[in-house]
């Protein structure tokens, strides 16, 4: 009975390790040259000047636009890839067998990370 009670425990703590070790959450940010650019991003966040750090769902993708009075317009995409310390959990759960666990850090993103991090811009001034 306490070795099913330990073995239980185990699998629990074990489950959705990438959610655990690394959270839904990451931080991104935007450096650009020159700095002091606005920066929009579709997903509604904001900022005034760069360079500027957000805290953004791993599992988010989503356009910027960066913006500089006397430079031309920056447009672009950040999209999600699976990270090496994500997979690494991910395998943790397939290895150990928790699947309620590999489905939290699918359903999380967890796993993954945003590409590129950190998002560096060198603007084009117009003509």
């Amino acid at each position: 009975m306490l070795r099913t009670i330990v073995i239980a425990s185990s699998m629990l703590a074990l489950s959705a390790c990438a959610t655990v070790t690394r959270g839904t959450n990451t931080t991104w940010t935007v450096e650009t040259e020159p700095s002091g650019a606005s920066v929009k991003t579709s997903n509604q966040f904001a900022c005034d000047a760069t360079p500027c750090t957000f805290k953004m769902p791993r599992k988010s993708e989503f356009g910027v636009t960066i913006s500089k009075d006397g430079y031309k317009t920056w447009t672009g995409q950040v999209t999600t890839r699976v990270s090496g310390a994500g997979g690494a959990g991910m395998a943790g759960n397939v290895l150990v067998g928790g699947v309620i666990g590999a489905g939290v850090d699918v359903a999380t993103g967890a796993m993954l990370d945003l590409d590129p991090n950190p998002l560096v811009v060198k603007l084009e001034p117009q003509d």
